[in-house]
């Protein structure tokens, strides 16, 4: 092991900024980072959210591109190549994950900073210095790691109320995931997303992801579907945005998104939402690493309470075929894969055991329900 990452290290982004109208101050902030904008834009951020705001500066020309919805190389290679063409010298990707993660990687490869402005809460890639890139089918491919953090995540509260709930739901199984992988990696001193080990910060801050989703998640979700912002809503979008971000890149992942990344491998999942099938993760990874019942209780009654997936079914399988499961287990448990920062020996076979578990408890828990 090289001796540089014997060292804790932590990464953070140049700037967050939270609050109602935030995206008012988008002009300024590429102003003072270029002076030949490009925002990678989705279709929502261009039809719906755009045309609020006046995004022109007069120190600063932003061109808007439109997303074409998947990030992978086909569409890395055409925005570096407007990126190229039109000497952007900063970045602004506006949108949902992928949109983002569009934006992080072909500035980055441009060598240009990037400002980051999620219209959703649905995962915690905005602060992050790392993004996946998939297949032109839409399977995990790989991750990208970036040279730096995002310069500026910007945070539109109105926007982020008036998405669908259900964002705002599978943003809270993504950050449901960060104090259990951060606790697996600092239990088996596995390195982090920097390369090295957790700070007392990053822990500190994936355990309070986690209690702020208890706490306030039932309410944030219904403020959400009323499409109003409250503190509950505040506070978790921080905890899905900015905690979850901070929690897993500097403490590290573990079972919960390897698991995620082996269901990609089944097509009937991909109509799901990233941290719908996080949240699967983690539940399959309470049972690969033998979590206490009262632990096992609060996460499930969590999930059930905001709408996460508990079951297979939630997540579009509907038939249990060992078979298949393992083809998942064996995605899951690939060499480059962080389910090893877990402890023991983790095998395919043992994580398509987990999986059955989970979904036959969750299954369980909803017989019992209903019966009530």
């Amino acid at each position: 092991m090289d001796k540089s990452s014997r060292n804790i290290k932590a990464v953070f982004p140049g700037k967050y900024i939270q609050g109602e109208n935030a995206l008012a101050e988008l002009p300024i902030l590429v102003s003072l980072l270029g002076k030949n904008g490009l925002i990678l834009a989705s279709k929502t951020a261009q039809n719906k959210i755009l045309p609020r705001y006046h995004i022109n500066h007069p120190e600063a020309k932003i061109r808007i591109e439109l997303f074409n919805g998947e990030c992978n190389e086909k569409e890395l290679n055409r925005v570096s190549e407007i990126i190229s063409r039109e000497k952007i010298d900063i970045m602004v990707g506006m949108g949902g994950g992928k949109a983002i993660d569009t934006a992080k990687i072909a500035s980055d490869r441009a060598g240009i900073p990037v400002i980051v402005v999620p219209t959703i809460a649905s995962t915690d890639a905005p602060c992050s210095g790392c993004a996946v890139i998939y297949t032109d089918n839409g399977v995990f491919d790989f991750v990208y790691y970036q040279k730096m953090n995002p310069q500026v995540v910007l945070v539109d509260m109105n926007v982020i109320a008036e998405a669908p709930a259900r964002f705002l739901v599978s943003g809270m199984g993504d950050a449901l995931a960060t104090w259990f992988e951060a606790r697996s990696c600092a239990r088996t001193h596995a390195l982090n997303a920097c390369g090295g080990y957790s700070t007392l910060a990053g822990l500190s801050l994936a355990k309070l992801c986690y209690d702020t989703l208890l706490l306030h998640g039932s309410a944030a979700k219904m403020a959400c579907e009323n499409k109003i912002v409250t503190p509950a809503l505040n506070h978790i979008v921080e905890a899905n945005i900015l905690l979850s971000g901070l929690g897993f890149e500097s403490s590290g992942l573990a079972s919960a998104h390897s698991i995620h990344n082996g269901l990609t491998a089944l097509d009937e999942t991909h109509a799901f939402y990233h941290g719908e099938k996080v949240a699967f993760g983690v539940l399959s990874g309470l049972h690969l690493t033998d979590a206490e019942p009262a632990e096992m209780e609060t996460v499930y009654s969590f999930c059930e309470e905001v709408g996460l997936p508990t079951t297979f079914s939630d997540i579009g399988i509907e038939e249990i075929h060992r078979g298949r499961l393992m083809e998942v287990g064996r995605k899951a448990c690939a060499p480059e894969e962080c389910i090893h920062h877990e402890a023991g020996e983790i095998t395919p076979e043992k994580v398509m055991v987990a999986m059955i578990a989970a979904d036959a408890m969750g299954r369980a828990r909803k017989r019992s329900a209903s019966t009530k």
